[in-house]
């Protein structure tokens, strides 16, 4: 029987460094793990990034929404994780649009507000005749009873001009395209020589793509033939 320095002898030799490298996979363990919420955290900032800039050309600058900001506190686990209603910031800049239009009443004019801003929606038999881009006398008068409140408006005017699909072919509208397109420019030229700014009037055709109705019925094609003033702030 063998002693027990030849049994020890005959064992393998342990491998060399083990409780020497034990700290260094610990190491990076960790270091993996923070490089993992370094790129979740960028991430989230990258999502909730928006640039704002003047509209004069000044220099943009970057902000982070409250909702990413939310989720990487969520993530590192600081304080207002889970944090619940938005930054005031955010809400819409149309808010104060809608009570200055409360009070107009003007035949054929409706008011309507949306994401976009106000609309004042005017149907077109009350502004042109029909497949022309020239405005009746009526239709000058229900420009007319506007332009004061236009004139006041310190935001931007879009005038867009709406048709139903009824196909038009003319030499003047060889589509609904120049005619929604015509009828827009119409009114805002009308607008301009009332004396609103014209750096605040923009004007746009969209043919029968935004129709309120459907086109299936005589009344659904009246309803979508339109002049819409479209009222954004900024």
């Amino acid at each position: 029987m063998l002693d027990r320095h030849a049994r020890e002898s005959l064992l393998p030799d342990a491998p060399a460094g083990d409780d020497g490298e034990g700290w260094l996979m610990s190491y990076l363990d960790v270091l993996t793990l923070l490089i993992t919420l370094f790129v979740l955290l960028l991430s989230l900032a990258g999502n909730g990034l928006r640039v704002i800039g003047s509209e004069h050309g000044g220099e943009a600058t970057r902000q982070v929404s409250p909702l990413a900001e939310s989720a990487a506190q969520a993530v590192a686990g600081g304080p207002g994780a889970m944090a619940g209603p938005t930054a005031p910031g955010l809400k819409p800049r149309q808010d104060g649009l809608q009570p200055r239009f409360r009070g107009l009443e003007i035949e054929g004019v409706s008011v309507a507000e949306g994401e976009r801003g106000v609309t004042l929606r005017i149907d077109d038999n009350l502004l042109f005749a029909s497949g022309q881009a020239e405005l009746t006398t009526g239709g000058r008068e229900i420009l007319r009873g506007l332009v004061a409140t236009l004139a006041d408006f310190d935001g931007q005017v879009s005038v867009e001009g709406h048709t139903d699909d009824m196909p038009i072919a003319t030499v003047r509208f060889p589509s609904n395209w120049e005619l929604s397109t015509g009828r827009a420019i119409a009114v805002l030229r009308y607008l301009a020589e009332q004396g609103v700014p014209t750096t605040r009037l923009r004007a746009i055709g969209y043919a029968d793509t935004r129709p309120l109705e459907s086109n299936a019925s005589a009344e659904g094609r009246a309803a979508n033939r339109r002049v819409e003033l479209l009222l954004t702030q900024g």
